[in-house]
């Protein structure tokens, strides 16, 4: 890679993209912070007129053995717990619904076994007479059944006898080794408890910090959803109206997720939801409206629930296009997700089948994408032997010339024709690293395998490592610590700039002279928050570079054998392609430009 113009060019559009990108990531927060008032406001009204609605009709349920209308607070909560071997899931009979889920295989930041579930609510209005109407979530139903396990399966069902003797049952069910949970509403007397037959569901759930800062994790939340058996997100906006048949809704963090399936499907619904902005563990708040149509007196709505991993393969079973939440490459970089998926995904599957520590894994996949990548890098090598070859006849036509710029860019331009060089091989590498590093980016960053996962000095390969915590915070996104894989990508960098300047045909101009070494000085703000396996990747794919460009140039490219190919191809008749020609003529016609302001200087 030399360090020429086109170069520069390539670096200029890699710096630009890396900071749109997290420029675009970033600006989300303030944007969301001019919703914040107007969500907050409408789900306190929302909770209000609930609240107010259970307190006016004074929720009733019936007395199993007297089969008399009594009053709710008769009967006591009562917390009921089934667990497999992945989940432990709470239900309480005041709603007949879950109230937290521990997942047993992964812990938070604190060290304690995640929490998910915590402070959210499921509930829905129905008609129990007398004019009257009650929220589910207001009722302790009073019949708790807890079935015996068979072959692993475990159910608890809950029912409630309304004062006009229809029927509502919760009927949970848990699966052994599984994330979710089966949820069957049963109606007996459906057309006399919903209105207009049909049900309006009010989901309520919160999100909690898991990872190591709240604040990164809050930017990567988000809602995801199937409509129209779809996936779609919502992530900078705060209200969202379907229009089209909702199949399935989850509040996603970086790496776990709550998700509420509908097997048959909503008919209609509304999303509002807002990350946290405050100092608390709170990432993000979603309340849904989901309504969908029952018809006859005796209905089962089939539904389900998700609270588990953002785990690739585990989320492709729950539901269709539920995979999707992990963010593989979206908006504007949704060019890498096939990237991804397709090449990345399954060679990091590969070598992590056989290779127990993940750091090594990544520096395989390193190796693979420098071998997949490796016959473009020598065609970059290649180009940057040949124009070492000509620099000193590029270095003739500089003295001749002196500060004609326009006639040096002709000469230079007649020279590379001449000697079959193409001046754009040399930033090959530099932007084939734009889709690469977005990809990992992505990659790394939703990878719930990396996730505690401990390499060398980092302690968790999902994360940034630190070696030294500052007592103060760096603006422009470097933080308050310093991280030495940041620092090994960096200089790697560096040593890399050093090397290819001595490749350079001519560092005349400045900024040639200067910007390989401003470059690493841009990734050191740009990496020192990213995940210790991204800049680990990095830190090992510049030494494989300079390691290639070593052996490549001192063993492999004979710089005689060149020359003598330049020679012949001086020799050989030129064809012109019309790009040229439209260049020549372009740089031809500044040039006259130029004299004629020259001349009339003078």
């Amino acid at each position: 890679m030399n360090t020429d113009k086109n170069t520069v060019i390539g670096f200029v559009l890699l710096a630009g993209l890396f900071f749109s990108y997290f420029w675009y990531t970033n600006k989300q927060q303030t944007e969301l912070q001019n919703y914040k008032k107007h969500f907050d406001d409408s789900v306190a009204m929302v909770k209000s007129a609930a609240e107010k609605a259970a307190a006016a009709k004074n929720p009733v349920k019936v007395d199993s053995a007297s089969g008399l209308a009594v009053a709710v607070d008769s009967v006591k909560e009562q917390i009921t717990t089934l667990e497999n071997d992945l989940i432990k899931v709470q239900f309480s009979n005041k709603g007949g619904q879950v109230v937290g889920v521990t997942l047993k295989k992964y812990k938070n930041a604190s060290k304690q076994l995640v929490h998910l579930g915590d402070s959210s609510s499921l509930t829905y209005p129905v008609n129990i007479g007398n004019n009257q109407t009650a929220q589910i979530n207001q009722v302790l139903f009073p019949v708790v059944n807890v079935l015996p396990a068979n072959d692993g399966v475990q159910k608890i069902e809950y029912a409630w006898t309304t004062p006009s003797g229809k029927t509502i049952k919760h009927q949970f069910t848990l699966y052994p080794n599984k994330y979710n949970l089966d949820w069957n509403v049963q109606l007996d007397g459906a057309d006399q408890l919903l209105t207009n037959g049909q049900i309006n569901l009010l989901w309520d759930v919160h999100s909690y910090q898991q990872e190591r800062t709240s604040q990164y994790e809050r930017q990567v939340s988000n809602v995801c959803f199937s409509e129209g058996k779809e996936f779609d997100y919502i992530s900078s906006k705060t209200t969202w109206t379907f229009e089209k048949p909702i199949q399935w809704v989850g509040l996603v963090q970086q790496f776990f997720s709550t998700t509420l399936v509908a097997k048959e499907g909503f008919t209609s619904g509304k999303i509002d939801w807002q990350r946290k902005t405050d100092s608390s563990n709170g990432l993000a708040a979603m309340q849904s409206q989901l309504q969908t149509k029952v018809s006859g007196a005796v209905v089962n709505i089939p539904l389900a629930l998700y609270f588990g991993p953002n785990d690739f393969q585990i989320l492709k079973t729950q539901a269709p296009e539920m995979e999707k939440m992990v963010n593989l490459g979206r908006d504007l970089y949704s060019f890498v997700r096939p990237i991804n998926k397709f090449i990345i995904m399954p060679v990091f599957d590969f070598f992590a089948g056989f290779v127990s520590n993940y750091g090594w894994v990544v520096l395989l996949l390193t190796i693979f994408i420098r071998l997949v990548t490796s016959p473009l890098t020598y065609s970059s090598y290649l180009s940057s032997a040949k124009m070492k070859v000509l620099k000193p006849e590029l270095d003739e036509i500089k003295k001749k010339l002196g500060d004609d710029q326009q006639g040096f860019a002709m000469e230079q331009m007649k020279l590379f024709r001449e000697a079959g060089v193409n001046p754009l091989g040399g930033c090959i590498p530099a932007l084939l690293q734009i889709p690469i590093f977005f990809a990992l980016y992505s990659f790394f960053n939703s990878n719930i395998s990396l996730r505690g996962q401990s390499f060398l000095w980092s302690q968790d390969l999902s994360s940034y490592d630190v070696i030294a915590k500052l007592p103060f915070t760096i603006p422009m996104g470097f933080g308050d610590h310093i991280s030495l894989f940041t620092l090994t990508a960096v200089i790697t960098s560096v040593f890399i700039s050093v090397y290819n300047m001595s490749m350079t045909p001519t560092q005349d101009n400045p900024a040639l002279k200067y910007m390989p070494y401003i470059f690493p000085i841009m990734l050191l703000f740009i990496f020192n928050r990213l995940p210790s396996a991204l800049t680990w990747y990095y830190t090992v794919s510049n030494v494989v570079t300079l390691l290639l460009q070593l052996i490549i140039q001192k063993f492999i490219i004979n710089h005689d054998k060149i020359l003598a190919d330049i020679d012949v191809k001086r020799k050989t008749p030129k064809k012109k392609s019309n790009w040229q020609s439209k260049y020549e003529q372009m740089m031809d016609a500044q040039k006259k430009v130029q004299d004629l302001k020259e001349k009339h200087k003078k």
